[in-house]
């Protein structure tokens, strides 16, 4: 079904109709309507392959592919949705998550190529592959994998674990340790905010001795040390922390990948001057960008953007 408002998806549903009826396609493209439960019902009992080709990252989310699994039915889809946790290799089959074109139109037909040389290559001959008796071994092999190796894993007994395992345990003990005491806990957190964002905008940088990374490259597994000397302005040196930031190379329009955080460590302290150091010794090779930032430290706050104050060096 396409939205009331998605005139582009009635449209596409509309051209599949017109092409559905087409002398050469008769019987082999079969338009279901007004897709509900009862539908799917019936449709999961008589399929042997679900297949779901969103274009990336469109997914919503994938419940039609997680009701077919658990009825023994093999998924073939491109890693979006819930096909990115669900697969696993030898329970079905996907398209990767990565593009490869930016130009759509080459991306479908990258994709189409993919979809019909998995049908032809991998998935027909496995499902014609029997026995004396008819029996397709394999394919039955890939059915039971694909219900206790993904179905299983896409239960409410599941989901509700995961809420109570990630999430409401952790927040109901963070709760009770706020709480006690008459909130000692939160008055603290309170008394330091405060006091730190008095402090923060005298915070300064000092000093800054690290290796010209612009004018040498480095050797993977050769070390790499940052010493960054910070005016503090009377706070304590656990109250500010500092890290080295790599980057893969920002271009334009492009997402930040951070592709590792060193931490810089306290040295040494002279009135509000503290000296941190951080050593490093890159693993892989490649063109980064390198950034060094402070930030306010605390271990008792819940997470780090729950006071958002940040200086660039």
């Amino acid at each position: 079904k396409a939205h009331p408002n998605d005139r582009p998806g009635q449209d596409l549903i509309k051209r599949i109709v017109e092409v559905s009826a087409m002398p050469q396609f008769a019987g082999k493209i079969v338009f279901l309507q007004n897709y509900d439960m009862n539908l799917a019902r019936q449709m999961v009992q008589g399929v042997d392959i679900w297949l779901n080709t969103p274009t990336r990252p469109l997914e919503a989310s994938g419940t039609s592919g997680e009701k077919a699994v658990m009825n023994g039915v093999m998924h073939f889809s491109v890693l979006d949705g819930w096909w990115v946790e669900g697969y696993k290799e030898g329970a079905g089959w996907m398209l990767p998550m990565e593009r490869t074109f930016t130009e759509q139109r080459f991306q479908d037909e990258m994709d189409a190529e993919m979809i019909y040389n998995t049908i032809e290559e991998e998935i027909v001959p496995k499902y014609y592959d029997r026995d004396p008796e008819n029996v397709p071994h394999n394919w039955m092999g890939i059915v039971k994998k694909c219900i206790a190796d993904v179905a299983s894993n896409f239960t409410t007994a599941r989901m509700l674990a995961d809420y109570q395992e990630r999430f409401y345990e952790p927040l109901y003990q963070r709760m009770q340790a706020v709480n006690a005491d008459d909130f000692r806990l939160a008055c603290e957190i309170a008394a330091w905010k405060r006091r730190v964002s008095k402090s923060w905008d005298n915070v300064r940088v000092v000093d800054l001795r690290q290796i010209d990374i612009t004018k040498s490259a480095l050797k993977t597994g050769e070390e790499m040390s940052f010493e960054l000397t910070v005016d503090i302005d009377g706070l304590s040196a656990t109250d500010v922390g500092a890290e080295v930031i790599i980057a893969d190379q920002i271009g334009s329009g492009r997402d930040v990948k951070i592709s590792a955080t060193i931490p810089f460590e306290p040295v040494s302290v002279e009135g509000s001057v503290v000296t941190y150091r951080a050593l490093t010794a890159p693993q892989q090779t490649g063109t980064y960008d390198v950034a060094i930032r402070l930030y306010a430290k605390n271990e008792n706050l819940p997470h780090r953007m729950d006071f958002a104050l940040v200086k660039w060096v």
